[in-house]
Formats: C-alpha cells, sequence, structure tokens
C-alpha cells in the first residue's frame, strides 16, 4: 500500500509517462492482464487510456486492473489510470 507522499511522488514521474494500453468497450480480459503485468515488470509505472466506447466506471477499472496485476493505483484522471508495481528484477524508482 502506497502512503499520500509516495503517490504525489509517483504523479510527477507518470506526467512523462505515454499512455502504454488502452481499454475499450470488450473490457478487460486474461491477455491484457497479462501483458500488463510484463510492462510493469519492466517499467514499474505505466498509465493505461480508457477510450469512451467503454461505459464502465473508471475507479471499478482500475480496481480491477490492480487486483488483477497485483498492483497499486495511483490515480484515475480523467480518462487515465495510472498504476504502479515495484520491479522484482528490474527496480528502477526509489520510492521516498
Amino acid at each position: 500500500m502506497l502512503t499520500g507522499k509516495q503517490k504525489r511522488f509517483l504523479r510527477s514521474k507518470a506526467n512523462n509517462v505515454d499512455p502504454t494500453f488502452q481499454i475499450g468497450k470488450s473490457g478487460i480480459n486474461d491477455n491484457m492482464v497479462s501483458q500488463i503485468n510484463d510492462i510493469l515488470e519492466n517499467r514499474e509505472l505505466i498509465k493505461v487510456h480508457v477510450l469512451q466506447n467503454n461505459y464502465e466506471d473508471k475507479n471499478d477499472l482500475a480496481q480491477s486492473l490492480s487486483d488483477a496485476t497485483r498492483s497499486d493505483v495511483v490515480q484515475v484522471i480523467g480518462s487515465m489510470i495510472v498504476l504502479y508495481k515495484e520491479s522484482q528484477d528490474n527496480k528502477q524508482i526509489q520510492l521516498p
């Protein structure tokens, strides 16, 4: 679980990150979860863009992704979800 200070730090880092994934009307599937897991292992911090044709609640989507990938939701803002997961082998971000 991230503290408020850590979330602020990660939000500032996320400003320079481009969205890696898009969630469309089909929602979240197993293939997407495994790909997101791989990317999180490499990058630790990613953005997921929720397209306009997805009518699910963005906070629910963020929580589902977080649970499926065992990552932390840093932020849900507009149509963006920011996720963080500490890498096992490729640690790049030092949390305060």
